[in-house]
């Protein structure tokens, strides 16, 4: 792993040097990637950052010196030439096997009506899909057939073809598993092939393919161009986006074909790295960039200026004002997004045992299905006058936002990749010098027992968390003098001290090999 140590400007210049970013996201709701195109390009760096998602047109506007560029997903677009890369060429699979996935599931409109033969016409797991899927949708029409036994009575079909075609082409085996990964390919390989980068930083495991197959069209064309993978989340411990049996071993799959392409990996905690070092047998540990907040006022606010022009110098506003609470009301938060594994279901069960405690909720969309899910359980619990729902601020905002609470709260259930991380909200809440009271998931646990920050509770145990939470609030500066002493874990805690990180690790990645000393 290389630190900012190792970082000599004078021999390693990043002026000139062309990096392109990707995201399968619109970029804006998503503080890790603004942030490191931001300080890439403050540091020198000619960054362009290519978001893909589903808007109507393409969308472009300036994070400082950094481009950024959200790509319609649904654009009827071709793949590059020669997207099948080397790999698919020797096994004569390339153009043959990405047209098949084309056609398949979920993109069949945008590139052909047809059908894939083997999908639809043959005995095989194809064509048993078929049979069963229009005998499900006959029944569920008549209402014969729940949705949920509906979804159950597709696994098995969904199982066999793992398995059929897993042994056929084993990790390729996404190709017709999950082939709408090929849409991000249709998109943002084009555009990655006319910026002509000297470095690709691919964001998350949806992007690593499109990176290694467009440095595999530049490498055939004579250019060097670097790879860095940055792995946001442990696949194998991730919950699948959807309710379906091929979606995890299609896209573990798909890393494992392009993750020995990337000539250096980052991720966000040390777990991970050890993690990912033993499922990849990756020859370097990878770098760890933590998610810090950004502490740089002027930073902060370029990091959120988005295409919309936003008053940059605006106050943050008043939480308790928004939750109309006194200044003396003790008053929890938890800032996020909100999902059943997210906890928050506990918080409301602890709040009977707390009286007078009042509870806010700052998500994005307080008018949300689940958000109102939760409204209905503090009300059946007796305590919906306690529990507030305020809408996010802009992130620039939202350190002093939460800081006029007095506990953070990360109340995760049990769920691998919450094990391995420190969390947004966790920098987040210790640079508001908040106390947290955490969840005894592993990684954050061990980091708030270690530094003495706040407290730990068991998982889904609410009389639990509500003695943490009295705890704290008996002496709340016991845990708020942490972050003021001369051991304060915040000045490493910053994304400027993250940053220096990466600049380091594109400056090795891209300085020649020195020359060698005459005999």
């Amino acid at each position: 792993m290389w630190s900012p140590m190792q970082r000599d400007p004078a021999t390693r210049p990043a002026a000139g040097r062309r990096v392109v970013m990707l995201v399968d996201n619109a970029v804006e709701g998503d503080s890790r990637v603004q942030k490191a195109a931001r300080s890439a390009a403050d540091a020198g760096w000619a960054v362009t950052l290519l978001g893909c998602a589903r808007t109507d047109t393409e969308r472009r506007w300036r994070l400082g010196d950094a481009e950024v560029r959200v790509l319609p997903l649904d654009a009827p677009r071709a793949l590059p030439t020669g997207v099948g890369g080397p790999r698919d060429a020797r096994s004569g699979a390339g153009l043959r096997d990405a047209g098949a996935g084309l056609r398949g599931p979920g993109v069949r409109n945008a590139v052909s009506p047809g059908a894939d033969r083997d999908d639809a016409g043959s005995p095989g797991p194809g064509g048993l899909r078929t049979v069963v899927s229009g005998w499900r949708s006959r029944l569920v029409a008549r209402g014969g057939l729940p949705l949920r036994a509906a979804r159950l009575a597709r696994r098995p079909v969904e199982h066999a073809q793992v398995r059929y075609w897993q042994a056929r082409l084993g990790d390729r085996a996404w190709r017709r598993l999950e082939p709408g990964l090929w849409a991000y390919e249709r998109v943002a390989g084009p555009v990655v092939d006319e910026l002509r980068p000297d470095l690709i930083h691919a964001h998350d495991f949806r992007m690593l393919g499109v990176a290694a197959r467009a440095v595999d069209r530049a490498r055939a064309q004579g250019r060097t161009v670097k790879l860095v993978w940055d792995a946001h989340e442990w696949l194998p411990g991730a919950r699948p986006r959807r309710d379906n049996a091929r979606w995890l071993p299609a896209h573990l799959g798909y890393v494992r074909e392009y993750v020995g392409r990337a000539d250096a990996v980052v991720t966000v905690s040390d777990t991970l790295a050890d993690l990912l070092v033993r499922d990849h047998d990756l020859p370097e540990r990878p770098t760890v960039v933590l998610n810090a907040p950004v502490a740089a006022t002027g930073l902060a606010a370029a990091v959120c200026a988005t295409a919309p022009a936003r008053a940059v110098g605006e106050p943050a506003p008043d939480l308790r004002a928004r939750c109309g609470v006194a200044a003396d009301t003790p008053l929890l938060v938890y800032s996020g997004a909100m999902a059943v594994q997210r906890g928050v279901d506990t918080v409301i069960e602890a709040l009977p045992r707390l009286p007078g405690v009042h509870l806010a909720l700052v998500v994005a969309d307080p008018a949300a299905g689940y958000v109102r899910q939760v409204a209905a359980h503090a009300a059946r619990r007796g305590v919906a006058d306690r529990v507030h729902m305020v809408p996010y601020v802009p992130h620039r905002q939202l350190v002093a936002f939460l800081a006029a609470a007095d506990v953070g709260l990360i109340p995760l259930h049990h769920w691998p990749n919450h094990e391995i991380a420190l969390i947004t909200k966790f920098f987040e809440y210790a640079h508001a010098r908040l106390p947290i009271v955490v969840s005894d998931v592993r990684t954050m646990a061990d980091t708030v027992r270690a530094t003495g920050q706040g407290e730990v509770f068991r998982a889904r145990d609410a009389a639990d968390l509500a003695r943490a939470v009295r705890v704290v609030l008996a002496d709340p500066q016991r845990y708020r003098a942490v972050y003021d002493g001369p051991d304060s874990p915040l000045s490493t805690w910053t994304w400027e001290a993250q940053a220096d990180h990466l600049d380091a690790l594109y400056r090795h990645l891209l300085t020649p090999p020195p020359e060698p000393a005459p005999s």
